[in-house]
């Protein structure tokens, strides 16, 4: 072959690797026919638009209004729903200690199988935040229940299929808490389907299981049209302290299952922008192609043997399929990847081409993009944010495309100074040498702690190690392949799950996949002239995403406040989350203090508020012997109710609405229990006074704080501008008034 024409092509090998990475990952072309017999993203989004006509947070009427909704929809397609009306309880919601419940209203329906070998559960909830109307968090979801019911109904399954659509996800999981915990349809487990969104857009990523997912993965790899997933996402998912309504399947024991979302577009997350005309069709297409597929497919299937024991997986996208293996071959395929570069090293060794002090330059080398490139991105955001303060509360900028891109050029500048810098002193094998000893590395490393994840850098050091003994210009190209098959669709998924505000790990995954490129970048016919181009092009769309993502009426800047009064002592303050108070935010502020109410534990921007006229809920108590009993009674529509006991010692305790009666944790001999959705009516508490409390109970009081939302009409409060909107938080808007009653 011509001698330019062989770098050419490799090139060309390994950038076609990389557009069929990404392009494959992405959402399919929804369908736009609302009559199609298939999954149809246009019928779907029309129960979209029902559902997110405004905010309806658990217990609120606009909440009733969706549930009716699902409820008649399930009926008019010929099933038999039912309301489970119970009170949920989530001891560990809440990281300051407060327990928190609800009061629930789940919708069930059980599409009865042919010949059940077990069920098959699909989980999405109806309720939203009270900021925002909840288009694709969890819209989506509920939406994708509703058009597999309707496949269902044309689609008879062998195994039961119960449709489950939660209620007060978002307030504390309590929903599904209450169908793990009481529901009969749950009794004997199963398999779970649970159905998400935290933004607008973007593929839909399978990136949680249940542990020992072999099994239930292969049903996914084989069913899935389009298998979007990685063992690392699951790996990095079970460290974080992030839940949703899969979390209650998944602590129970007794289920198997999945959790699936779109994570793109997290600007509008939680937000009053998350409406139905941000919604990407594409990735409502995705979510019902997935699941309507993945539902056929365990709906037939011996679920006893998906159920059944079995070690963990590693999987991960490659062009439109899932490559998967058992973890028993973690460990040595991360061995393997060590011996292969070891072997490449010597081979290099033997034949000349590098001595031993070049190799260990070339594997200290190797260090220098690792590092310099995470740092580097990480500077960048934090100078954007210097710039635009308001981007501090943002994940990722409203339009992040450009600033994705800029980014990896960022990275890929850095690697070809490098290169370009340490090609003449160090040559070529020595950093290829280098590059690759620290992927086998953190491949080891991986193994050890997130087995999940070693396959990221174990096989494109296995590959890289190979082609280096093999040599020559296609073995080299062959490795950088497999390389970017690997760890392009994680870089890509990164970005949006990490967002901008953490830039440093895609530009790590990104470095990594640079040193395993190493041997072609030897190929570059100019080396000074790629890490310019790389460079002017990062900056060119640094620039151009600054520009784009300046904040307006239709991007605004995020501010999170809420107003607090004490009706005790008559005085109010306003309060923030904002780490870095935005203009607006900060007129209302002065300065900051540790706040001590149920739910609001911590440190806040805080500044004093003209008292309203707000009445506090009020508290009837009586005792008969060691049980008080209280009836809590709120003076507004309220969305939760905020219960902490101070004083005498308590043993148990039990909250009472009027559906049901539900013991309430006790930590500590004291109450702190956040409510949501309490009835119109109020709640009946009954607490239980620990033994030798049978004289007075002395100085035991309740501390009652209800909330409610919305600023408007608060004494002193000035709209916001049209640039500067609600953070998509759940105590934006909060209205929290407090007040202490002896009992």
């Amino acid at each position: 072959m011509p001698r330019p024409l062989a770098p050419l092509l490799a090139w060309l090998l390994v950038l076609a690797a990389g557009v069929a990475a990404v392009v494959t990952i992405l959402p399919p072309t929804p369908e736009h026919d609302a009559a199609a017999t298939g999954p149809s993203a246009a019928r779907a989004f029309a129960d979209v638009e029902r559902i997110a006509v405004r905010p309806h947070v658990a217990g609120s009427p606009a909440n009733d209004a969706v549930r009716e909704y699902v409820l008649t929809t399930l009926r008019d397609v010929g099933f038999a729903p039912r309301v489970q009306d119970t009170v949920g309880v989530d001891a560990g919601s809440l990281g300051d200690g407060t327990a928190a419940a609800a009061r629930v209203r789940n919708v069930i329906t059980t599409v009865p199988g042919t010949s059940p070998t077990g069920r098959v559960f699909l989980v999405a909830h109806h309720d939203s935040v009270q900021s925002g109307p909840g288009a694709n968090d969890d819209g989506a979801g509920t939406a994708t229940l509703l058009e597999t019911a309707r496949w269902l109904r044309a689609h008879p399954p062998r195994n039961d299929v119960v449709l489950v659509s939660t209620d007060a996800e978002e307030a504390c999981l309590c929903g599904a808490e209450a169908f793990v915990a009481e529901a009969p349809e749950a009794a004997d487990g199963g398999v779970v389907l649970n159905v998400e969104a935290r933004g607008t857009s973007g593929p839909v990523i399978m990136f949680e299981t249940t542990p020992g997912n072999g099994a239930v993965v292969r049903e996914f790899a084989a069913a899935a049209p389009h298998p979007v997933a990685t063992s690392f996402a699951v790996e990095v998912y079970r460290i974080l302290p992030n839940d949703t309504d899969f979390s209650p399947f998944r602590d129970a024991g007794r289920f198997t299952g999945l959790n699936s979302a779109y994570i793109d577009g997290s600007a509008a997350y939680h937000g009053p922008q998350d409406v139905p005309a941000r919604m990407d069709l594409g990735s409502l297409q995705m979510h019902l192609d997935n699941t309507t597929a993945l539902v056929s497919r365990l709906g037939a299937a011996d679920l006893a043997a998906v159920r059944a024991g079995s070690a963990d997986a590693t999987y991960f996208p490659v062009v439109g399929h899932l490559v998967r293996y058992p973890d028993a071959l973690v460990v040595p395929l991360a061995v393997l990847a060590v011996v292969a570069v070891a072997g490449f090293a010597l081979v290099a060794l033997r034949r000349g081409r590098t001595t031993r002090r070049r190799l260990l330059v070339g594997a200290a080398a190797g260090l220098v993009p690792l590092v310099v490139a995470p740092a580097l991105a990480q500077l960048a955001w934090l100078g954007l944010t210097a710039l635009r303060p308001g981007y501090a509360a943002l994940r990722d900028p409203w339009q992040p495309g450009w600033d994705r891109i800029a980014l990896a050029c960022l990275v890929a500048a850095v690697v070809l100074a490098w290169f370009a810098l340490l090609r003449n002193r160090t040559g070529t094998t020595a950093l290829s040498v280098g590059g690759l000893t620290w992927l086998a590395v953190l491949g080891v490393v991986l193994a050890v702690v997130a087995p999940g994840g070693s396959y990221l850098t174990a096989l494109p050091a296995l590959a890289g190690g190979v082609a280096g003994i093999v040599g020559g210009r296609i073995a080299a190209a062959l490795a950088g392949v497999v390389a970017v098959l690997v760890l392009v669709p994680t870089a890509v998924l990164f970005l949006p799950a990490l967002g901008l505000s953490v830039a440093a790990v895609p530009a790590f995954v990104m470095a990594l996949l640079g040193l395993a490129l190493v041997p072609l970048l030897d190929l570059l016919p100019i080396p000074r002239l790629p890490p310019a181009v790389a460079l002017a092009a990062a900056l060119v769309l640094g620039v151009a995403g600054f520009a784009r993502n300046a904040f307006d009426a239709t991007q605004p800047a995020p501010s999170q406040l809420m107003y607090l009064l004490d009706a005790d002592a008559r005085t109010a303050r306003w309060v923030s989350a904002e780490a870095r108070p935005g203009p607006w935010t900060a007129g209302y502020l002065d300065g900051r203090e540790e706040l001590d109410l149920p739910g609001f534990g911590g440190a806040y921007a805080t500044g004093p508020a003209v008292p309203a006229d707000l009445p506090p809920a009020t508290v009837t108590a009586s005792r008969e012997g060691r049980t008080v009993t209280a009836r809590i009674s709120p003076q507004r529509a309220v969305r939760f109710v905020a219960l902490r006991s101070e004083g005498g010692v308590i043993s148990a305790a039990e909250i009472r609405t009027g559906v049901a009666g539900t013991p309430a944790p006790v930590r500590d001999g004291r109450l702190d229990l956040l409510f949501h959705a309490p009835p119109p009516e109020g709640l009946e508490l009954r607490l239980t006074l620990a033994e030798g409390a049978d004289e007075p109970a002395g100085d035991l009081r309740l501390q009652v704080t209800d909330g409610t939302d919305g600023l408007d009409g608060l004494p002193g409060f000035r709209a916001r501008p049209p640039d500067v909107g609600v953070a998509g938080s759940h105590t934006s808007e909060l209205v929290a008034v407090t007040a202490a009653h002896p009992l």
